[in-house]
């Protein structure tokens, strides 16, 4: 029966039905008159009498066509804190979804506040809270401010113009404070210029001993000088909210494309199209800790790290790090005679343990993966995060790998050499040298660079520096970890990932001491296609969240059929590889 038939029954409506149906009556010869197609007459007519369950969704998703795309309408600024406990800045999108402003989408990113310069043997000043709470406290004034005007109207599909805009903005602010500190020199300057009353100088002295003033001289030449350290790059107060926005801003997009943020960070990356497969990076996780602020002697090792070999399930490779991890407990436990197993977690969720030689913690892990019918080097694989910068004694010009042991950059290679030689289960070393000793970056890598990745975490220019100079100026390196802290927007790393895929570059992604417990990291792993993902130990909850993401997007790409191969993901170093 027709909808126009059923109206005809007249009296057997009761008044409100009457009216109800006249009302939808008028609706269909409106949208008839207005272009509707002759199928929506049909579609009417089935809601109205026959099959009303049947079409709400059909129509719902038919009208949805002609509404306009979600626009932000402004931004929300909170205060959160991170993993350490440190305040720092939660971005959210707020939107207007059927006529009522809705938070869509939220943001925290990682957010150190300075680059220590590891020059300066008391530092302390880097650490201020004074200024981290400015910082903070300038990032939510962005953001409820003047980011939230500027924002307003755009579609948050349009990554490409709200990051510009960011960028723009945060290029405005940094000249700004270039020109603020130009002023405050320049008046320090004019200051200290000013004639003041000095007594005369007093005449010099004659040496009374050549031989002790010539003894001083020789020494001044006995050590070969090394290259100083390059400035620290100095962060801008409030520029996390500009990486905060950004991710903020992709989120709210994949979220009303109804899709995944690893699969939007994808199509974003590959002009709109989304790959036919996907790759769960392998796991870079964080066992053991025995640098500067572990109780030994020993400071070269920040961290130790495990890699389970290609080819098997992200979850599978999970569990048996897990069991790992349990097997070393129970060694360490059984081996200890003097006091009790170090129970101390560092902020990248590792156990913190003391040692006096680098053969001590490599001589632990062999055991534990043996003890479990695991042979290291084919079943796993270590890197070890050196962190050279910490190292540097400037006063000697050396390096102090343990207490009371010091190399010199070059006596470093050869350290380097002899350990992966030793430990061939070593395929990464991360940041094995200052990036200034580029001479020994080079000489390093000629020599195990085809057998033993070389890392740069800490020793890498900020991933805009990469962007402006168009090119990986840092020579001697496999890769680079890269991470979304302070200012840097989703499409800065996209950027950055393709520079590196066209070099032939491994691409790592990495979280920082403070981390936050959001888990888009995870995401944006998978839809930049990295190598490895560095998110710290098996511990802390900010670690573990990101694992268990990692798992969830592993299951969901196997529902779908769209999960690819590690096997791709072979550790293919080169023999004699070249870089245009």
């Amino acid at each position: 029966m027709s909808y126009k038939c059923f109206l005809n029954k007249g009296s057997q409506l009761s008044k409100e039905d009457r009216e109800f149906y006249e009302l939808k009556n008028r609706a269909a010869e409106y949208y008839r008159a207005n272009g509707v197609p002759q199928k929506m007459e049909d579609v009417l007519n089935l809601m109205f009498y026959e099959k009303p369950d049947d079409v709400y969704g059909y129509l719902a998703n038919y009208f949805s066509r002609f509404s306009t795309p979600p626009m932000i309408y402004r931004l929300l600024g909170k205060e959160v804190y991170d993993g350490k406990g440190e305040p720092t800045v939660q971005a959210d999108v707020v939107c207007i979804t059927k006529n009522e402003e809705k938070i869509v989408s939220s943001a925290v990113i990682s957010s150190p506040d300075a680059v220590q310069d590891y020059s300066v043997q008391d530092a302390s000043v880097f650490d201020d809270d004074a200024k981290r709470k400015d910082s903070v406290l300038t990032a939510l004034q962005w953001i409820n401010e003047s980011l939230t005007t500027m924002l307003k109207g755009y579609e948050p599909a349009d990554q490409a113009g709200v990051d510009k805009l960011l960028s723009d903005f945060f290029a405005a602010r940094s000249l700004e404070e270039q020109d603020r500190k130009s002023r405050e020199k320049e008046e320090q300057q004019l200051s200290e210029s000013l004639p003041e009353a000095t007594p005369p100088p007093m005449p010099p002295t004659a040496s009374k001993d050549k031989k002790t003033s010539a003894k001083g001289k020789k020494n001044n030449h006995q050590e070969k000088p090394i290259p100083p350290a390059e400035p620290p790059e100095q962060v801008l107060p409030g520029s996390m909210a500009i990486g905060a926005v950004s991710l903020a801003v992709a989120k709210a997009a994949a979220h009303f494309k109804g899709i995944p943020l690893y699969q939007h960070i994808a199509s974003l990356k590959h002009s709109q199209e989304c790959p036919k497969e996907f790759h769960i990076p392998l796991p870079m996780v964080t066992l053991l800790s025995c640098g500067k602020s572990s109780p030994g002697k020993l400071n070269l090792m920040d961290e130790i790290i495990l890699i389970p070999k290609p080819g098997q399930r992200f979850k599978q490779n999970f569990k048996i790090l897990l069991e790992l991890r349990s097997e070393m407990g129970r060694i360490m436990k059984c081996a200890s005679k003097t006091g009790p197993v170090p129970n101390t977690i560092s902020d990248s969720g590792a156990l913190v343990v003391g040692y006096d030689r680098f053969e001590q913690p490599l001589d632990l892990i062999t055991e534990t993966v043996s003890s479990l019918g695991l042979t290291l080097g084919t079943d796993i694989h270590l890197a070890v995060n050196c962190a050279a910068h910490k190292l540097m004694d400037y006063q000697k010009g050396k390096y102090e790998v343990s207490i009371g042991t010091s190399k010199s950059p070059d006596e470093m290679v050869d350290m380097y050499v002899e350990l992966t030689s030793r430990y061939p289960g070593v395929i990464a070393l991360i940041d094995p040298l200052r990036k200034e000793d580029r001479e020994q970056w080079d000489k390093l890598y000629t020599t195990i660079g085809h057998r033993c990745y070389l890392l740069a975490e800490f020793a890498l220019k900020p991933i805009c520096s990469h962007l402006n100079e168009d090119s990986l100026a840092m020579a001697g390196i496999n890769g680079l970890v890269l991470k979304q802290t302070n200012h840097t927007t989703v499409c800065d790393l996209i950027e950055v990932t393709k520079q590196m895929e066209g070099k032939r570059y491994i691409t790592v992604t990495g979280t920082t001491d403070g981390e936050p417990c959001d888990d888009a990291l995870s995401d944006l792993a998978v839809g930049l296609g990295v190598r490895f993902v560095k998110l710290g130990g098996l511990r802390r909850g900010e670690r573990v969240t990101k694992y268990s993401r990692l798992i969830s997007i592993e299951e969901e790409l196997a529902q779908q059929g769209i999960l690819g191969s590690t096997e791709e993901l072979e550790f293919n170093l080169p023999c004699e590889e070249t870089r245009d």
